[in-house]
C-alpha cells in the first residue's frame, strides 16, 4: 500500500533571491533521506511561495522495504574445531550479531552472519525524517529568533506535515506539527485546514495562495503579455525579473499604470532602470520596439481597490524620473568628456591611484594592444577615444544614483555629444560581461578596451598580492579573465597577453616602493623589482590558464589535449591548436605517429639545446634521410602556423614519423663517438622543437 505525504513549512517572508536555491535543498534532502530510510516513494516535488516551503512525495510506501545484510566475522579456520563444533571465536561473534551460531554461514574462507532486518513503519519514520529535512537546509544568511538555539531563514509560523490524512507528529522550533496552514495575509479568512496532500494545491487556491511556483510564474507571464497587449503595447518581460517578482508574490494580480510623456526623453535606459531594477515593473514597448509612457506591476492580491493601487504605483514612478530628470539636466551642463578631470577625486583601488590615472593607463594599454593587431589609424583613433572618456560616466550625477548604469550612460551621453558611433558603444561595451550569461563586447573598439580595462583590473589586484583564492573574488576577477579570454577567441585575435601585460606592469605604480625618496629616479633595488614583476605575470598566466581550460573543456576537449597546448600568453592560437589536435588524436593512425614523437621528446631530454646538426657527423642514409625530412616540415610547419592552420602543420608533422622510425631502427643515438651521439641529439633536438610549434605530444594519453 501507498500514501502521498506532505510536508510544509509556513514562514515570514523569505527574500525572492534565495527561493529557488531552498526548494532546489528540500527536494534534494526529500529524496535523500527517503532512500537513505529504505522508503520507496513513485515522485516527489517541492514547491513553494515567499511565506511557505512545501515538499510533496506520491506513492510513498508505508514501510520500510526488508533488508538482509551480512556481517563478516573471523576465518572459518580458528571458528570451528576439529569436529565442526563452533570455537569461542564463532561463538562470540554470534552473540554480537544476535543470532544463533548454528545460522553462521560460511563463504570465502570466512564465516558471515545473515541478519534479517524487517522494515518499519513509514508513519514512525517520517516523525524524525521531516526534522532532519527542515535542519538540513542550508542558507547563506540564517536567523535566530525568540530564546531560540535554533537557526532558519526566516523565523517559522507554522508546520503541516501529514501522511494520507494521518498527521505526522513533531516539534521543531517550538512549533508543533498539524493539518492548519494559512492562507493569503489579506485575502484570506486565516488559518485552513489541509485534509490531505493530494487537495493541498487547491486548498491553498481556495484561500488565495498559487502555491506552484511554476504555475504561478506563467499566470504572471501571462497576465502581463495579456494587460500589455489590450493597451496597445508589448510588454518587456526578463526572465531575472519575472524570476524574482514570482517569488515576491502569493496571488498575482496584473496592474497597468502611465507616465508622463515627458519622460521618454530621457535616455531609454534610464526609463526602464528606473522602472524595473528599482520598483520591479514591466516596461511596456510599441510593435517597432519604441518605449511607451507605460508600466505593467504585479500586485499580491485581487482587483478590489485596484484604482487606487495603481495611482500609488504611479506616483512612486513618478518621483523616481523626476529625480533621473534633475540628474540628466545637471549633467548635460557639461560634455562628457568633460567630466573626465573629476576622475582625479575618485580612488581606483588603495595605493594605485586614481580612476583618472586609470583611465591615462587604459589609454596606453589600448594603443599597446592596437600596435600589436597592426590596426588601421582610423581604428587605432577610435579605440584610443574610447579608452580615455570611458570612465567619465562614473562621476555623472546618473551613474552615482544609478550605479548600474555606469558604461550604458555614457554611451548615451557620448551619442549626444556626437561622439563617433563606434566610441559611444565602446563605453558601454568594454564593462561586458557584466555576468555569467552577458555577451562579450562586438565592436573593434569595444572590444580593445575591454581587453585593455580586464588586463588593468587582474595585473593591478594582483599587484597588491589580492589573487583570488578558494571562493573569495571580491573584484569578480574569474569573471573578467573569461571575458578576457572568450573576446580574443570571439574576435580571432592572435594577441602576446605577455606583451600587454608587461606594460600594464609597466605603468603600475609598483616599482615607486622600490625608490628613494629623494631620488625618484633611483631604484635601490632593481632585482626586487624584476622579481616582482616576474610573480605577477607568473600569477597571471596561471589565471588565464585556469580560465581558458575551462573554456576549453566546455568544448569537449580532452583534457590530455588542452595540457599538451596550454599556453596563456595567446589564448585564441592556443585555442585553433587544442581544436586541431583534438581532432588529429580520434584518428585511427595517431597513436603510431604520436609514439614516434614522443621516442624524440624523450631523447631530446638529454640534448644539448645549443649545438647545430652537422651533416658532415651523419654515418648512416637514415640521418641525412631524417634531417632533410625535417627541413621540408620545417617550411611546411612555418607557413601554415603564420596562417594559424594547425591541422595542415599536423600533416606535415606526420610525415617525420617514418624517417623517425627508420633513424630509430638504423642507428644508435647513444654512440660511443661523443661527437656523433652529440650531433644526433641535436638532431631530435630539432625535431623536438618543431614539434613543440604545436603540441606538447608527451602529455597525450594513449
Amino acid at each position: 500500500m501507498t500514501r502521498d505525504f506532505l510536508l510544509e513549512i509556513g514562514t515570514e517572508e523569505i527574500p525572492a533571491r534565495m527561493m529557488p536555491d531552498i526548494l532546489s535543498q528540500l527536494q534534494t534532502l526529500g529524496e535523500k533521506f527517503l532512500k537513505e530510510s529504505r522508503i520507496n516513494f513513485e515522485s516527489i516535488k517541492s514547491i513553494g511561495t515567499p511565506r511557505r516551503l512545501a515538499l510533496i512525495a506520491n506513492g510513498v510506501n508505508e514501510s520500510q522495504e526488508d533488508v538482509s545484510i551480512e556481517k563478516r566475522g573471523p576465518s572459518a579456520k580458528i571458528s570451528f574445531d576439529e569436529n565442526g563444533n563452533p570455537t569461542k571465536a564463532a561463538i562470540g561473534f554470534a552473540r554480537g550479531a544476535k543470532i544463533d551460531p548454528k545460522d553462521l554461514v560460511v563463504k570465502d574462507e570466512y564465516v558471515y552472519a545473515v541478519i534479517h532486518e524487517k522494515g518499519g513503519s513509514t508513519s514512525e519514520l517520517l516523525k524524525s525524517i521531516f526534522p532532519k529535512i527542515i535542519s538540513s537546509i542550508n542558507f547563506k544568511n540564517s536567523m535566530r529568533w525568540s530564546d531560540l538555539d535554533f537557526k532558519f531563514v526566516r523565523p517559522i509560523r507554522w508546520i503541516v506535515a501529514i501522511f494520507g490524512s494521518e498527521i505526522v507528529p513533531f516539534e521543531i522550533a517550538k512549533i508543533k506539527s498539524g493539518k492548519i496552514s494559512r492562507g493569503h495575509r489579506v485575502l484570506s479568512h486565516g488559518e485552513f485546514e489541509i485534509h490531505e496532500p493530494s487537495t493541498y494545491e487547491k486548498d491553498c487556491e481556495d484561500n488565495f495562495v498559487i502555491v506552484d511556483q511554476n504555475r504561478r510564474r506563467e499566470i504572471i507571464r501571462k497576465q502581463i503579455e495579456d494587460i500589455a497587449k489590450s493597451n496597445g503595447g508589448i510588454a518587456e518581460i526578463s526572465d531575472e525579473l519575472l524570476d524574482e517578482v514570482n517569488f515576491i508574490v502569493e496571488f498575482p494580480t496584473a496592474i497597468i499604470g502611465s507616465f508622463e510623456d515627458k519622460y521618454l526623453e530621457l535616455p531609454q535606459c534610464v526609463v526602464v532602470t528606473s522602472m524595473r531594477d528599482h520598483q520591479r515593473y514591466f516596461p511596456v514597448k510599441s510593435a517597432d520596439g519604441k518605449l511607451l509612457a507605460k508600466f505593467i506591476t504585479i500586485r499580491n492580491g485581487g482587483k478590489d481597490f485596484i484604482d487606487v493601487v495603481t495611482h500609488g504605483n504611479e506616483r512612486v514612478l513618478k518621483a523616481r524620473l523626476e529625480d533621473a530628470q534633475f540628474f540628466f539636466d545637471e549633467d548635460r551642463k557639461k560634455l562628457l568628456s568633460e567630466h573626465r578631470d573629476k576622475l582625479k577625486t575618485v580612488v581606483f583601488q588603495e595605493g594605485l591611484g586614481s580612476m583618472y590615472e586609470k583611465s591615462e593607463r587604459l589609454e596606453q594599454l589600448t594603443l599597446e594592444i592596437c600596435n600589436e593587431l597592426q590596426v588601421r589609424d582610423d581604428r587605432r583613433g577610435q579605440a584610443r577615444r574610447a579608452a580615455r572618456i570611458c570612465k567619465a560616466d562614473l562621476v555623472t550625477s546618473m551613474v552615482m544614483e544609478f550605479t548600474e548604469l555606469q558604461g550604458t550612460v555614457g554611451k548615451e551621453y557620448a551619442i549626444l555629444d556626437g561622439e563617433m558611433d563606434e566610441v559611444a558603444i565602446a563605453i558601454d561595451e568594454h564593462y561586458r560581461p557584466r555576468s555569467s550569461t552577458d555577451s562579450q563586447a562586438e565592436t573593434f573598439a569595444g572590444r580593445v578596451v575591454s581587453i585593455a580595462d580586464k588586463i588593468d583590473n587582474i595585473v593591478a589586484t594582483f599587484s597588491r598580492g589580492l589573487v583570488p583564492t578558494g571562493s573569495q573574488d571580491p573584484f569578480a576577477l574569474r569573471r573578467q579573465a573569461m571575458g578576457l579570454v572568450k573576446t580574443l577567441i570571439e574576435a580571432q585575435w592572435s594577441l602576446s597577453t605577455h606583451v600587454i601585460v608587461d606594460k600594464a606592469i609597466e605603468l603600475l605604480p609598483i616599482a615607486d616602493e622600490f625608490t628613494d625618496d629623494k631620488d625618484i629616479e633611483k631604484i635601490l633595488d632593481p632585482e626586487a623589482v624584476t622579481e616582482r614583476y616576474s610573480k605577477i605575470q607568473g600569477e597571471f598566466e596561471e589565471f588565464i590558464c585556469l580560465r581558458l581550460k575551462n573554456v576549453l573543456t566546455e568544448e569537449k576537449i580532452r583534457y590530455d589535449v588542452i595540457d599538451s597546448v596550454l599556453d596563456a600568453d595567446d589564448p585564441y592560437v592556443t585555442t585553433l591548436k587544442a581544436r586541431a589536435v583534438d581532432e588529429f588524436v580520434k584518428k585511427s593512425d595517431s597513436t603510431q605517429f604520436i609514439q614516434s614523437f614522443v621516442r624524440v621528446i624523450n631523447l631530446a631530454k638529454n640534448a644539448d639545446r645549443g649545438v647545430s646538426v652537422k651533416e658532415s657527423l651523419f654515418k648512416n642514409p637514415a640521418e641525412k634521410n631524417l634531417f632533410d625530412a625535417l627541413k621540408t616540415a620545417e617550411s611546411e610547419v612555418d607557413a601554415a602556423a603564420v596562417q594559424h592552420d594547425f591541422k595542415t602543420a599536423l600533416e606535415s608533422l606526420t610525415k617525420l614519423s617514418k624517417p623517425i622510425d627508420e633513424f630509430f631502427d638504423a642507428v644508435m643515438v647513444m654512440d660511443k663517438d661523443e661527437s656523433i651521439k652529440t650531433n644526433r641529439l641535436a638532431l631530435l633536438a630539432d625535431i623536438d622543437g618543431l614539434l613543440e610549434a604545436v603540441a606538447d605530444f608527451s602529455k597525450i594519453i594513449l
